[in-house]
């Protein structure tokens, strides 16, 4: 009932967010830490299937293959889902607001239960840029990447607030004030 999703696209500043969310006082669950733990606990079973639990390798696979990408997901998403959703019982006891930091939330299609969405909006072009100086990749690989999510616009017209990160620094924390502002008087 408290849980806000918080998603992006890559690259728009989603971190940035929650980053800022959490100096506010909020708490935020973040996928893809909850991730990173289930891959490590289950590294043996995914090294089986896999060939690697290396999180870089297991990355270079998925992005080749659809149907490795599939069967890792059939394996960690349920798993990601679970933890969320302890997580979230437990915050739901304090009966205020909190943020579910997920960056596929459109894609996987697997959050139903929560309704309130905050899409972190950067235009294509400008999260293009920031992708290739943050990655270090070409052209070519981000806009693989990119593509690899929906795009931006489309979570855009689907999020219940849009957070703007389409300048700078001082922008977001004013987007994120505003943002802050509505959530006290919505909440």
């Amino acid at each position: 009932m408290n849980a806000i999703i918080l998603t992006g696209s890559i690259a728009t500043g989603k971190s940035t967010v929650a980053s800022l969310l959490k100096l506010y006082g909020y708490s935020v669950i973040s996928a893809d830490d909850v991730a990173h733990k289930i891959l490590k606990k289950h590294s043996n079973e995914i090294e089986k299937i896999f060939g690697t639990s290396d999180r870089k390798e297991l990355g270079k696979i998925v992005f080749n293959d659809k149907n490795k990408k599939k069967e890792l997901e059939n394996f960690v998403h349920p798993k990601i889902k679970e933890n969320i959703l302890e997580k979230s019982n437990e915050l739901e006891k304090y009966n205020i607001p909190y943020f579910l930091d997920i960056p596929l939330y459109f894609e996987t299609g697997n959050y139903n239960e929560f309704k309130d969405i905050v899409v972190v909006y950067t235009p294509y072009e400008i999260q293009l840029q920031r992708l290739m100086q943050r990655n270090n990749i070409s052209q070519d690989e981000a806009k693989k990447l990119i593509n690899l999510q929906l795009p931006i616009e489309e979570k855009k017209e689907k999020a219940t607030y849009v957070i703007d990160n389409s300048k700078d620094l001082k922008h977001l924390q004013k987007e994120v004030d505003e943002f802050i502002k509505y959530l006290k008087e919505t909440k």
